[in-house]
């Protein structure tokens, strides 16, 4: 049994690893900003991690074999992160994102999104000449999380379901490049089993199999029971998610070297679509 800290954790697939890693046995609690109350049997800490007078007042004398840090997504974040958990925890495992790859174009958003991911990753990587890493550190960089119907609250798949199923044109590049997904419970059961490892560095986390995006609209009109249709933009301009104008895959290779073995992307995406249709 491990006493794990879980940052975040109120939503998605945050929710789902709470309960597996209770489910398992661990003394698990969880801090947020109280928006959200953990399951039955799981420690409530509320502070704003961003405060980190509050966060440190929260957390009192408390100490933790691990923590998952949800949502870090600045350097300011990380910097409080790593101060206020130096000598408090062995090991920390930061959630973040294949974002930090770059995707090309990206909006200002996600350029701000990506950006202030590798910062945070970069903070707490950093070491001074001589001096200790506070703890170990393990950045797990995501890909797409899709599943769970209306759980999954950025929408992406629902623009598929949603303009397919209307005869409604999908903007995508001429030649558009594959990409990386992962079902929102396998990457919960991947971050449950990180955190009772001892590995650090950073992770890839995808299921097998890549997809682009004109397969995917395939997949979804076999779902939604219609042809898609599609808008050809430039390369170097937006078009809908996941239609990416270079090669944008990610390489799970180290982490079936660490041993945890990933699902395929063909196994699930079809009932993925079928939730989000449903709902």
């Amino acid at each position: 049994m491990q006493r794990i800290l879980v940052i975040g954790g109120s939503r998605y697939f945050g929710k789902h690893l709470v309960t597996l890693l209770r489910g398992a046995g661990h003394d698990v609690t969880v801090l947020n900003r109280g928006t959200a109350s953990p399951p039955r049997g799981v420690a409530h800490l509320v502070a704003d991690r961003d405060d980190e007078g509050q966060l440190l007042a929260a957390l009192g004398p408390r100490t933790f074999d691990t923590v998952i840090d949800q949502v870090c997504y600045t350097p300011a974040q990380a910097a409080v992160a790593r101060r206020v958990f130096a000598g408090r925890t062995a090991r920390y495992v930061m959630t973040s994102t294949m974002e930090v790859y770059d995707p090309a174009p990206p909006s200002a958003e996600a350029r701000a999104y990506a950006e202030g991911k590798r910062r945070a990753e970069a903070v707490f990587l950093h070491r001074a000449p001589g001096e200790e890493a506070p703890f170990g550190f393990a950045a797990v960089r995501t890909a797409h999380v899709l599943g769970g119907g209306r759980e999954e609250f950025t929408g992406r798949l629902a623009h598929y379901v949603e303009r397919i199923a209307a005869g409604t044109p999908v903007e995508v590049h001429e030649a558009p490049y594959a990409t990386s997904f992962v079902h929102h419970r396998e990457i919960a059961r991947f971050l449950h089993w990180a955190a009772e490892q001892s590995f650090t560095g950073t992770v890839d986390a995808a299921s097998h199999g890549s997809l682009d995006v004109l397969g995917l609209c395939e997949l979804v009109g076999e779902g939604v029971g219609r042809a898609p249709l599609h808008r050809v933009v430039a390369n170097g301009t937006a078009a809908s998610p996941f239609s990416f104008d270079r090669d944008y895959a990610l390489d799970n290779g180290r982490a079936a070297a660490l041993g945890f073995g990933f699902g395929r992307l063909a196994d699930w995406l079809p009932q993925a679509i079928v939730e989000t249709a449903a709902a």
